[in-house]
């Protein structure tokens, strides 16, 4: 018997899911944030505990642990020098192929067909396969990149709220619901920048599509705008050469209704999911 394991290992949390030849599901996992960003021997850890729960879960030994091939999707892994570093990782299997979670969001909607992803979540980010080639559009990481993603909207409503502490700009219902966060202090609400990170940017985000959909102006206006950032992307995949776009992550479904109808008429939507991507990496084959 030979068995897949597929990982999807994000900034906010690392899944599993175990499969047999067939495709049934006989095991899966999670675990917290496992990025390259956090260091080889802690990625290596929180991986290796997502992938144990789902084996356990299996109730597999090691013996059949060993005929196991993976395909993990890891976010960050594009940066220089750490791929060399994953495949000094030892696990137990008869196979491992590594790949980053943009790619295995990618592979997982259009079922490893040509065509595009775009990912909003914490981040932004578009894969594209073309003629089996994959490569990227954008996800040059927050604040220089992330455009129309979660921590973008944070971003902006965290300026929102200080311009109208100051009295530079109109007080609207969301500018006080973030300002009421620090207590409407400004002072606060630096230090709490000072260490604030992508994901902590990003949790603002489903409070400002809140205020958007309720009318509140500004909060329409931070969410045009990133609709705008979304439009172009999937403007910009096509033009590419995609067959195909497919939105995914957390924010995606809210998203959606903001954008123009005739750009939502292009979009599919996905097959699988990141883990089935990762599943097809390592070699699954459903024929």
């Amino acid at each position: 018997m030979v068995y897949y394991l597929g990982v999807d290992a994000g900034g906010s949390h690392c899944r599993s899911r175990l499969i047999d030849q067939s495709g049934k599901i006989l095991g899966t996992g999670e675990t917290g944030p496992a990025n390259a960003r956090i260091g080889m021997e802690l990625l290596h850890a929180t991986l290796w505990d997502a992938c144990s729960q789902a084996i356990e879960m299996a109730g597999l030994d090691a013996e059949a642990a060993s005929t196991i091939h993976a395909g993990m999707g890891i976010a960050g892994i594009s940066r220089p020098g750490v791929r060399d570093k994953l495949a000094e990782l030892e696990f137990p299997f008869a196979s491992v192929a590594f790949e980053t979670d943009a790619v295995i969001a990618n592979i997982g909607a259009h079922g490893g067909a040509d065509g595009a992803t775009l990912v909003i979540g914490t981040g932004s980010i578009a894969l594209v396969r073309v003629g089996g080639t994959d490569f990227s559009i954008g996800g040059y990481g927050f604040p220089i990149s992330d455009e129309g993603s979660g921590a973008a909207l944070g971003l902006s409503a965290m300026r929102h709220a200080l311009r109208a502490l100051d009295g530079r700009s109109e007080r609207t219902p969301l500018s006080i619901a973030v300002a009421a966060r620090f207590g409407h202090e400004t002072a606060r609400a630096v230090a709490w920048m000072d260490e604030a990170t992508p994901k902590d940017y990003a949790e603002l985000a489903p409070l400002v599509m809140d205020y958007a959909e309720n009318d509140d102006a500004i909060a329409r206006s931070i969410v045009e705008d990133a609709a705008l950032h979304i439009e172009r992307f999937i403007h910009t995949v096509f033009a590419q050469g995609a067959p195909a776009c497919a939105l995914a992550g957390g924010l995606s479904k809210r998203m959606r209704p903001w954008l123009r109808e005739r750009t939502a008429a292009r979009l599919v939507e996905a097959q699988g999911d990141p883990l089935s991507g990762a599943l097809l990496l390592a070699g699954y084959r459903n024929d």
